[in-house]
């Protein structure tokens, strides 16, 4: 258990009487890159979302580094997710801010640190992701390329032991897809992070995966590497993953 960084047992979530997530176990080791695959509305997102306690289950037991996130209080839950990075779809960047504000956001409202501290790590994230010229630019300014870079900086700013991505490089072309990938797997190595990324694309998920699970009806259906899942014999995965190709 020491070696695991998530450990989720018997995790349920159901809207009515669509069932999303049955008893769902899992665990993800300390530095290791999980992606998890599924068709649309098939609980992945959801299952991202009870981790970080954006949802709650209907049942099972969730533990992050060591924390059972659902016996945690309001005030322990917002501890715990200091040390988690959350890269939504969208990302979520504050249109009336600058790049430079939208860094120093969750600095200013997780962590008692000053300016100058402050000003230090938005300028030594943003060259981690290379836009440091970018800094006084507002998101309208950006390209779509350009703002998944800026709201990765934000997500990882606080330097977070564990960083989920929720379709991190969608509605990018295959390039710019391959860049983030790219950025994302070097910011992993350097940062020490453990993550768990949401994706359909392939071009990603070949680039940043250690292991693979996909979701269907409800539950862990396949798991292994990218390989053994796209070379798989099972004619869903076949029809699943040819498919992707082609949108790729």
């Amino acid at each position: 258990m020491a070696d695991l960084m998530v450990n989720i047992k018997n995790l349920s979530k159901a809207f009515d009487s669509h069932k999303v997530l049955d008893k769902i176990s899992l665990n993800v080791e300390k530095g290791e890159n999980l992606v998890v695959f599924g068709r649309s509305g098939t609980g992945k997102s959801v299952l991202l979302k009870c981790i970080i306690g954006l949802m709650t289950p209907d049942e099972g037991d969730i533990v992050v580094d060591g924390q059972e996130m659902l016996k945690l209080s309001y005030s322990q839950l917002n501890e715990v997710r200091k040390n988690i990075g959350f890269l939504f779809q969208s990302g979520a960047l504050y249109d009336s801010m600058t790049v430079k504000e939208n860094l120093a956001f969750p600095l200013y409202r997780h962590f008692n640190l000053p300016q100058s501290e402050v000003e230090e790590r938005v300028v030594k994230t943003l060259e981690m992701v290379s836009l440091l010229d970018a800094i006084d630019k507002m998101p309208s300014e950006l390209s779509g390329g350009m703002r998944k870079r800026i709201a990765l900086a934000r997500s990882i700013i606080t330097e977070p032991k564990l960083m989920l991505y929720d379709e991190p490089t969608t509605g990018l072309d295959p390039l710019t897809t391959k860049e983030i990938s790219e950025l994302i797997l070097e910011l992993q190595k350097k940062l020490n992070m453990t993550s768990i990324a949401v994706t359909h694309d392939l071009i990603c998920a070949n680039i940043i995966a250690d292991r693979a699970i996909f979701l269907k009806d409800a539950v862990i259906a396949y798991e292994g590497t990218i390989s053994e899942l796209t070379s798989s014999q099972d004619k869903f995965l076949q029809n699943f993953f040819s498919t992707e190709v082609i949108k790729a």
